[in-house]
This record gives structure tokens, sequence and C-alpha cells, in this order.
């Protein structure tokens, strides 16, 4: 017996006067995904750098706080406002896995289970009020929040996990390495093995994060850690500006959305 009809209901979900809040996931999704994650990562770090770690962690919380309200507030997509929500999470999040390790001293051994549990327990009280954990019916507000509930849980742990493989001896670019394998296992699986396209998005969805914040640490720090010593800064805003573009792109030619009738 198939397991599609349990997680994916986009022929049962009645229509609603609010459009599907979440784009679709197409190749120029996955891209930003990653570039936001190795985004989040270098800002992260430049920013504590700049303003202090505790400052930094803040303006990022006022900062996530106020890019999701405007999120929470539009009745449909909007590329502009769900990429800068989703790039305020990765910013806010590096920060607050760090300040969890640096500052309380939480070993990455800790917190990958901890932050794993804690997303297992919003996909079991999401799917236990919805009866879906599908991206295609992403259209009332408690269903919104239980996806940026997950999408929040999603990159604490992949922050953890992505900072346990660099510090257990693969370094940065082994890290790259093994996270780009792994990320393409779900889709390999969904394809060729008949794996549930929703257990498969989400799981490619959790790798997006070590894989690119491994990829922009790699760049960005010296070559005594492995690194192409680039610096904080120029990479922090080369994968700005590809961010901009791109996201410029789908809000122009909306090839991101989804109507109410077909989702």
């Amino acid at each position: 017996m198939t397991t599609q009809p349990l997680l994916d209901d986009r022929r049962r979900v009645p229509l609603r006067p609010m459009a599907n809040k979440v784009p679709e996931a197409t190749a120029s999704f996955w891209i930003i995904k990653i570039l936001t994650t190795g985004m989040g990562e270098t800002a992260s770090d430049l920013l504590a750098r700049m303003l202090g770690p505790v400052p930094a962690v803040a303006l990022g919380g006022l900062a996530l706080v106020a890019s999701l309200a405007v999120q929470f507030t539009v009745r449909r997509h909007i590329a502009w406002v769900y990429w800068t929500a989703v790039v305020m999470v990765s910013v806010f999040g590096t920060m607050a896995a760090d300040v969890l390790h640096v500052g309380l001293g939480v070993p990455y051994a800790v917190s990958t289970p901890v932050f794993l549990a804690t997303l297992a327990a919003v996909f079991v009280l999401w799917y236990a009020t919805e009866r879906t954990l599908s991206i295609h019916g992403i259209h009332t507000r408690r269903r919104e929040g239980f996806y940026w509930a997950a999408v929040l849980a999603t990159f604490a742990l992949g922050t953890a996990a992505g900072d346990l493989t660099a510090t257990a001896g693969l370094g940065y670019l082994g890290s790259v390495i093994l996270f780009a394998a792994a990320i393409c296992v779900p889709a390999l699986a969904h394809r060729w093995a008949g794996l549930n396209a929703v257990v498969a998005f989400w799981s490619a969805y959790i790798v997006t994060r070590p894989l690119g914040a491994s990829l922009a640490d790699w760049m960005a720090v010296g070559t005594s850690r492995g690194g192409l010593a680039l610096g904080l800064e120029p990479v922090t805003l080369a994968w700005t500006a590809a961010i901009l573009g791109l996201v410029a792109y789908l809000a122009t030619s909306q090839r991101d959305r989804r109507s109410a009738v077909a989702a």
C-alpha cells in the first residue's frame, strides 16, 4: 500500500481564499536555498566579528521576527518576501547554533540529535493536526506556522550536522563532497525506488543547510583551515548578489508560483 496519499493531500485540499504560500520546488528553488544557507553562514560570522556575538544575535532575532511577520501578513507567495524570511532564518539560525556551541559549550554531537528530535516532533505534530506534510497545501495560517517551525528546525539540525562533520576530521571540502552526495540520495530514491515525494523533499531540504554552509566556509576560511581564503566579505557579497539575481528572476517570471486551484 502506497503512503503517498497519507503524506501528500494535494487532491483532497479544499479551495481557500489564500493561495499557497510556498514556492514550487523547481531547480531555482534548490539553488537559492543552498545559496541562502551559505550566505547565512558567512554573514553570521561577519556580523559576529563586527558587532560581537550578543548584539549580532539580538539584531538577527529582530530581523527574523520582522521578516516572518511580513511573510505571515501576505496572502499569497511573493518571492521577495518569502526568500527574505529564509535568509533571516539562515542568518539567525547560524548565530544561535554558534552561541549554543561556543558560548554554552554544547558539543555538536549533543546538539545534532537534539535538533533531530525537535524536527521529528514538529513533523509528528504537523501531521497529526493536518494529516499532511506537503508544501503544496500551505494556504492556512496554521499550516504556515508548522511549515516555518519545520524550516527553523531543519536549519538548526543542518547547522549542527555540518559543523559536526567539519570538526570530526572531514574538513570543509570533505563535508561539501559528503553532503553533495547525500542530497542526491532522496532525489534518486524518489525517481527510481518510489520514495514518497514529501519524504524526499524534506530529506533533501535538511541537507541543503550543511551543504551550502560547508561550501561557503570552504571558500571563505584560510588555507591553514583547508579553505580558499577568499574572505568572509567577498563570499557574503557574491552569494548575496546571486540570491538577489535569482529572486528577481522568479519575481518577474512567476515560475515559482502555483495557483490555489492547482494546489
